[in-house]
């Protein structure tokens, strides 16, 4: 019998795969139990048997197959009770509610017998109301125990019917098992028990039960407390795996900004070295150009009398020669007692010497420790200050330096960062073609004029526009991962990206018609169907829907991709920009040079222009987004400059100076604070803009692995997500100057 309590109900186990096979998923035939305890179809075993080993399909134990086969693993006497259980249902449920009795064809010789009302227990017959009377006087079977049909075929009685049906004979059909041979340990019926085991001490199942249920529940007391004491060891495998990965996570970081900041002193250096190899040079360059004025004065006054001399002596007659004698060589003596040359000009010829840590391969200037992990009794111990020391001992390890130190970024007393570091920047390589994005071939042709001359400085210095803070958020890589998936069949192109629910982004892939769902960490999450011939350009995450733009057309569709409404759009832009504004109840989509809001009905809320009216024909807002403010910030390839404008049109702010560097205005993203992250391909660079468009600085630049950086979005306001041309997403984290 099944034990109640915490054990599970015979109902349950009926009702469960536990009478399934794992191997055929099919009900157990001939069930046969592995000393492992699964339980599999004899036939399914026979199958898996190989060189006389089974190897169990769940736990993977290897098991010796016994010298007569796999029939002779212990037959389950359990799983065969439970399945006799269920083909007795199963044959009720057949005679679709009109069983018959099975004792009327055997006393009234009728082929067929009443409909039956009653079910024996112990003889596993269904009865009619007569026959049942009848069962429960007669001296045979009148202790048998006889119940309701129709309680009986609901489970009511499973478990007293499981204790009253003696399991059968598999040698001696019809014969129950009613004794345990003790030498043998084997189950035996009256036949077997007169031969072979005739001479062998035997007892009644009930009383070897009895005898042996103690030490069956003290072993698995045993297991019990073995499986608490297992629950305890995962408990803090789990904890201290996660006490890994938390200090891996914050050791990354430690090592991303020592790194960081071991890159922004040495380009700083570099700055300060080549400045004043040009200081050197420039002084040289003077000194030598006020030598050369020198000599050559000298040389034009001595030329001059000499050649008055030489043409007085080939072409005057004797008396001028003498006339003139006296004052030629005068001069021609004076011209001689005077040094021809200055003294040997100095010239100091630059070196450049490293420091010998630079051209040392073994030198390290990150190095990584181990250090075991303390258990919560010994962490108990030391208190909460040792964790704090092991985080500064790491912070010195990875070689970061804390801020005031030496080796921290140079601040002016306002707060501000020196110039010196804000020219600290690589040399910016070749950036390629201009600004690409999916369909923009007309655009690219209308305003292929506007990017000329490219500029490669560095973005102009900070100026004390930072809302009186002196200090811009900083980026630490978080990670990097493709978009490509095998079932792709072109390259991918990003033409879109936004947030898609809690650290998700959604990516919209134009070359491969797809909407592609990732995490931030780079783990692949599906796609979100799109419409069979829609090539997704813009994207923007609503209020359990998505909506995006292909071709001339704004759609709205569900995350399961059932289109709830579609809107044309003026054929007059290549390609929309598509936005969500605050609130995810509305989307903004740019058309040809001015703006558009829907609602999620599809229903036109409002249209502008920026500026206004007066402004007409002279936009094309080529990338667009909305701040959580509520502002509208668009990429204007027609002016060449970032405009910020309300909800209504006006004007917050325009930006076009030199800080885009002779180029057109990429794609946007704006944080939780206002901040306006632009997107420069050409340079490959993302620059920082206040919220009302004033440049700021370099966020980004190829020092970060920025190549050709297409478009970007804003995660949860402190994730800046960064899609390059050949299909790889950045994500760094935006860290705020407070953190």
């Amino acid at each position: 019998m099944v034990s109640q309590g915490s054990s599970p109900s015979l109902l349950e186990a009926l009702s469960s795969d536990f009478l399934a096979c794992k191997i055929c998923l099919e009900q157990l035939h001939t069930p046969k139990t592995l000393p492992c305890l699964h339980t599999y179809c004899q036939d399914c075993l026979a199958q898996l048997a190989e060189s006389g080993h089974v190897r169990c399909p769940e736990c993977r134990e290897m098991v010796p197959v016994p010298p007569a086969g796999v029939a002779a693993f212990k037959t389950n006497f359990f799983v065969n009770g439970l399945l006799d259980l269920v083909k007795a249902r199963a044959c009720g449920d057949l005679r679709a509610g009109k069983p018959a009795c099975a004792l009327c064809p055997l006393v009234g010789g009728t082929s067929a017998g009443g409909p039956a009302t009653a079910r024996c227990l112990d003889c596993a017959d269904d009865l009619c109301q007569a026959c049942a009377d009848g069962h429960r006087c007669t001296r045979q079977t009148h202790t048998h125990r006889v119940v309701d049909l129709v309680g009986y075929r609901a489970g009511w009685y499973d478990e007293e019917a499981r204790e009253r049906q003696a399991a059968q004979c598999p040698q001696h059909p019809g014969e129950a098992l009613r004794f345990l041979c003790q030498p043998c340990s084997q189950l035996l019926c009256r036949e077997c028990r007169l031969d072979p085991h005739l001479d062998h001490p035997c007892l009644p199942l009930a009383e070897a039960v009895s005898a042996r249920r103690p030490g069956l529940e003290e072993l698995l007391a045993g297991v019990d407390s073995h499986l608490v004491e297992l629950e305890t060891s995962r408990v803090v495998e789990k904890e201290a795996l996660a006490r890994l990965r938390e200090q891996a996570a914050r050791v990354g970081t430690q090592v991303e900004e020592a790194a960081e900041g071991v890159l922004r002193a040495l380009l700083a250096q570099k700055q300060e070295v080549l400045g004043q190899l040009r200081a050197h040079v420039e002084a040289a360059e003077e000194a030598a150009r006020e030598r050369l004025a020198k000599l050559e004065d000298k040389e034009q006054v001595a030329k001059a009398a000499a050649a008055f001399a030489r043409r007085v002596l080939s072409l005057g007659r004797e008396a001028e020669i003498l006339s003139l004698e006296g004052a030629i060589t005068q001069r021609l003596q004076q011209l001689q007692g005077c040094p021809w040359t200055p003294g040997p000009a100095p010239c100091l010829l630059p070196q450049l010497e490293l420091h010998p840590g630079l051209l040392d391969k073994n030198c390290h200037l990150l190095r990584l420790s181990f250090e075991e992990q303390q258990t919560e009794k010994d962490s108990g111990k030391d208190g909460a200050g040792t964790q704090g020391g092991s985080e500064n001992q790491n912070l010195q390890e990875v070689g970061a330096k804390p801020e005031g130190q030496s080796g921290a970024q140079p601040q002016h007393r306002d707060g501000a960062l020196s110039p010196k570091e804000d020219k600290a920047q690589l040399p910016q390589e070749d950036a390629g073609p201009q600004l690409e994005r999916g369909g923009r071939s007309n655009k690219k042709k209308k305003f292929k004029g506007r990017c000329k001359s490219i500029s490669r400085e560095p973005s102009p210095a900070l100026g004390p526009n930072l809302d009186g803070s002196g200090l811009l958020p900083r980026p630490v890589f978080y990670c990097t991962f493709p978009i490509r998936m095998p079932g792709d069949k072109r390259s991918p192109r990003i033409t879109g990206l936004c947030p898609f629910g809690p650290r998700e982004i959604l990516v919209a892939d134009e070359q491969n018609r797809a909407l592609k769902r990732f995490s931030l960490s780079g783990d692949y999450k599906g796609t979100v169907p799109v419409p069979e011939g829609c090539s997704p350009c813009s994207v923007a995450a609503l209020q359990n829907a998505v909506a995006f733009s292909a071709g001339a057309r704004l759609y709205l569709i569900s995350p399961s991709g059932e289109v709830q409404w579609r809107r044309a759009l003026s054929l007059g832009q290549a390609s929309h920009a598509v936005t969500a504004l605050p609130g995810k109840d509305r989307v903004a989509v740019s058309v040809a040079g001015h703006v558009e809001v829907y609602n999620m009905e599809g229903s036109l809320a409002t249209r502008f222009i920026p500026g206004g009216k007066a402004s007409r024909g002279q936009r094309a807002l080529v990338f667009l987004t909305a701040s959580p403010q509520g502002n509208f910030v668009g990429s204007d390839w027609q002016q060449n400059s970032v405009v910020v404008c309300d909800g209504l049109g006006q004007v917050i702010g325009e930006y076009k100076g030199p800080g885009l560097h002779g180029c057109q205005p990429g794609s946007l993203s704006v944080d939780k604070k206002g901040y306006i992250f632009l997107t420069i391909r050409e340079v490959n660079k993302v620059v920082i803009l206040d919220p009302k468009g004033s440049l700021l600085g370099d966020f980004l630049t190829a020092f970060h692995g920025l190549e050709k950086p297409r478009v970007t979005t804003m995660v949860d306001g402190r994730y800046l997500v960064v899609s390059l041309s050949n299909g790889t997403i950045h994500v760094f984290r935006v860290r705020s100057p407070d953190s």
